[in-house]
């Protein structure tokens, strides 16, 4: 079974360009790519700069997403927050936030779901999935990575257990995976994808990775038009397919 992930950051809906509010790009920007699983970062809630939208269920009701989970990391003066979403065509059974902040720095977290997922012979799988948005310095997205990799229920599950993790991992020079992801089992985009910024992407800020019994496909950027004044990060597209065993490394 084959599905589709988009990772993206949205910005709170406001363009990288133009600096307007306008969630009807980015839902359709992500609707273009037909996601089954989206999982975002920079989501408002609640905040007067976003005319005081909920916006994961804005964004939810307008791409048909019923399944839905949120948690705001960071406060906004004023009032309301932003953090990360994860938006499903699959049930999500549990989700969590793990607290990645560290020391003084900006609150970061990421989001746990647990999901539940009926494959085309009728058996149901178990996927866990984690949306991440690490810090803007080397060692401080190091420490969260390690963080992120001792924390439960991530620490206690099996090597073969279906696994995706993708977000905004602020990866200025493209070195986490090799450096920590991929010694953790897991497989990424066999060159870095540029996302960011929008109109003009040089840094591959975002990416997706899988661990377990699931096979990355491919993963690409997106080419609409659209996306380049939706936000100021391009989203990531990657298609991913449920694998008896995990392809070699």
């Amino acid at each position: 079974m084959r599905f589709r992930v988009v990772s993206y950051n949205i910005h709170k809906c406001i363009g990288g360009v133009d600096r307007r509010y306008d969630p009807s790009r980015v839902a359709a920007t992500i609707a273009h790519h037909e996601p089954d699983l989206v999982l975002l970062q920079e989501v408002d809630s609640l905040v007067a700069r976003s005319s005081r939208d909920h916006q994961v269920d804005v964004l939810g009701d307008r791409l048909g997403l019923r399944h839905r989970t949120y948690f705001g990391n960071v406060r906004v003066r004023g009032g309301g927050d932003y953090g990360n979403a994860i938006l499903s065509r699959f049930p999500i059974l549990e989700t969590q936030n793990i607290d990645l902040t560290i020391g003084p720095k900006k609150k970061r977290g990421g989001l746990h779901a647990k999901l539940r997922v009926r494959l085309a012979s009728g058996r149901t799988r178990t996927l866990h999935v984690y949306d991440l948005h690490l810090g803007l310095s080397g060692i401080e997205r190091k420490m969260q990575i390690r963080r992120f990799l001792a924390s439960h229920p991530f620490a206690t599950l099996d090597a073969r257990t279906p696994v995706i993790i993708g977000g905004d991992f602020n990866d200025v020079w493209g070195t986490l995976g090799n450096k920590l992801f991929v010694p953790a089992g897991f497989r990424g985009p066999k060159t870095p994808v540029a996302t960011f910024p929008a109109f003009a992407p040089f840094r591959a800020l975002d990416s997706v990775y899988v661990r377990g019994e699931l096979h990355l496909v491919g993963v690409e950027r997106s080419r609409l038009k659209l996306a380049k004044s939706a936000s100021d990060h391009l989203p990531l597209v990657a298609d991913v397919e449920f694998h008896p065993r995990p392809p070699a490394t």
